[in-house]
């Protein structure tokens, strides 16, 4: 008979198990902690970089609009409708809706001595604390303040209305016809994608004035537009007896030059659907489109004076949020501060991220003056 020799084979003890699953499990924890860590920095990252271009493509749309106010105005503006029986003309309307509580055009006053009347376009109508949508919240609920709205108006020169000969002119329509030859081929047409559209202003100018209405309607071979009364901007005030700075009051010439302007307002509207506030874009009388996501402030101010209109050096001109206010004149706006604050959610709505862009803008058109002259 042959003896075996077996030897005992051990294996882990209780000890030295719980150890090693303790030791798994740090490792493990640490892992996913550094893991968990790289995804918050990425979507920290994320939402830095998504709300710092909602803040700059808001930046960068105002700024273009607002560089050109007045472009192609009167130097300082002209009187709207006014007389006997004129009412206010208005912004930020469309066909279908009032977006804004203060939408009527300041007053303003021309020759020598002073004519005041009561609705004047000028290229830039501050709007403050009035910038946030009719109907809605009276404060951007994230921040609980208000925002502020800005109207620019100026010519829309994209559109070459100016070359159009007006051969009939009454006191509610004009006939159009284009230049012959055209100067460029094809030559844009009224009834094109990017031309006159229900809701557009058009400026008319000649030897009585200038007077600013809003299209109605537009025939269907797009050489008559109807400027009816009871339009929503209310432009097209009533034509007997004729106010000044009105179509009926140009129309006894019988001629003039024609030209869209856009009057462009800025403001936040907060949707019914909880999502965070937005900065609107609305043209003339056209429905309003978003500009940017996630705008939860909105601040304007006024710079008023410089090295030509100091205010005898006694008068505060850097910052003015309201100019009116202050006695100032729209016109006297060399600069415009915007401040932009935009917001975006993480962790299910559990925290936020922020963050502002400022940028001040020339107002070329409105401070321009001739030293020569």
């Amino acid at each position: 008979m042959n003896r075996f020799n077996f030897k005992r084979t051990r294996g882990f003890s209780l000890l030295e198990l719980l150890i090693s699953m303790v030791v798994g499990l740090i490792i493990m924890g640490a892992a996913t902690q550094l893991f968990k860590s790289a995804m918050d920095a990425t979507t920290v990252i994320t939402q830095t970089a998504e709300i710092q271009a909602n803040a700059r493509a808001a930046i960068n749309m105002m700024s273009k609009d607002i560089s050109m106010a007045g472009s192609g105005l009167t130097s300082g503006g002209f009187a709207l409708a006014y007389g006997a029986g004129a009412t206010a003309s208005r912004f930020a309307v469309d066909q279908n809706r009032t977006w804004l509580n203060n939408n009527a055009y300041p007053s303003g006053q021309f020759g020598n001595p002073p004519t005041i009347v009561p609705y004047w376009m000028y290229g830039l109508i501050p709007g403050p604390a009035n910038g946030m949508e009719l109907g809605g919240p009276g404060n951007i609920p994230a921040t609980n303040q208000p925002a502020d709205a800005i109207t620019s108006v100026y010519v829309d020169y994209s559109f070459p209305l100016n070359l159009y000969q007006i051969t009939a002119m009454t006191a509610t329509t004009i006939t159009l016809q284009p230049p012959n030859p055209a100067p460029t081929n094809p030559f844009p047409q009224i009834l094109d994608p990017t031309g006159i559209k229900v809701g557009d202003l058009i400026m008319l100018s000649n030897a009585k004035g200038t007077a600013v209405v809003e299209v109605t309607g537009i025939n269907a071979g797009g050489t008559v537009l109807t400027f009816a009364a009871n339009d929503p901007l209310n432009m097209n005030q009533p034509a007997n007896p004729p106010l000044n700075s009105t179509l009926a009051y140009l129309a006894t010439v019988g001629t003039a030059t024609a030209n869209r302007i856009l009057a462009v307002t800025y403001f936040a509207e907060v949707p019914n659907n909880g999502q965070l506030p937005r900065l609107m874009r609305q043209v003339n009388g056209q429905t309003p489109v978003p500009v940017a996501d996630n705008i939860i402030g909105l601040t304007f101010t006024y710079d008023m004076c410089d090295q030509n209109n100091n205010g005898g050096g006694a008068v505060q001109c850097a910052a003015i949020a309201d100019p009116i206010a202050k006695g100032f004149t729209l016109s006297q706006i060399h600069k415009v501060n915007v401040t932009v604050l935009a917001q975006a959610m993480m962790a299910n709505g559990a925290n936020s991220r922020s963050t502002a862009l400022s940028t001040s803008v020339s107002t070329r058109n409105l401070s321009f003056k001739d030293r020569y002259n």
